[in-house]
This record gives C-alpha cells, structure tokens and sequence, in this order.
C-alpha cells in the first residue's frame, strides 16, 4: 500500500493484480478511519469427469483501515482500478472550504 500527498489531495495505492471493483469494498467507519477490504474466492472448475492429482483454490482476503485527517473532504472522494492498482483519491478542503467548517460563532 502506497500513500500519497500533494498540495490538493492524498492518494493511497493498493496493489491488487486480478482483482476487479467487484472484488472491493472501500467505506468510512464511526472511527473516521478509511477501510478497505478486498475478498476474492476462484475455484478452477472442470466440467469433464477426471480425477484429480491436485486441485487448487485461490482465496485471497485483505483489510486495511486508514486514519483520515481531518482536512479530508469525504464527500469528494473516489476511487477506481486500473492495471492490477486499486487508487483512492482523497482530496483536501480548499482554503475557503476550510475557512467556512472553521468559522467563528458570533454570540449575540
């Protein structure tokens, strides 16, 4: 897993060779934290009547939960798989975002 910033935004990378969105759940929990969880199960099937010497199944789980800064703007986030990469884009609240969440309240 690879994470990334810049000025505008954080980026995490996931290896995940075969995989297809499909096979992945992304979400935010009550914690704030970022969870991604992959699940894949591939059975190689053969129709015909043989007996097998070896027969091999493939699972293949994963998990990994993120802490978000606060500076996150979750409800800009995306996420897309590409060349066997899983890449979640998170970007970050532009100043005047930032400057309207972090108001003063005038008391009257």
């Amino acid at each position: 897993i690879n994470v990334i910033e810049t000025e505008k935004e954080y980026k995490v990378e996931v290896a995940a060779p075969g995989m297809k969105k499909e096979d992945f759940q992304i979400h935010i929990n009550e914690d704030n934290d970022l969870v991604i969880s992959m699940e894949k199960k591939v059975e190689n099937e053969d129709k015909e009547n043989k007996k097998y010497l070896r027969r091999e199944f493939s699972y293949t789980k994963f998990q990994q939960s993120l802490y978000l800064p606060d500076n996150v703007d979750k409800e800009k986030i995306t996420a897309n798989v590409a060349n066997g990469v899983l890449t979640i884009e998170l970007p970050k609240y532009s100043q005047e975002e930032k400057a309207k969440i972090n108001r003063v309240i005038e008391i009257h």
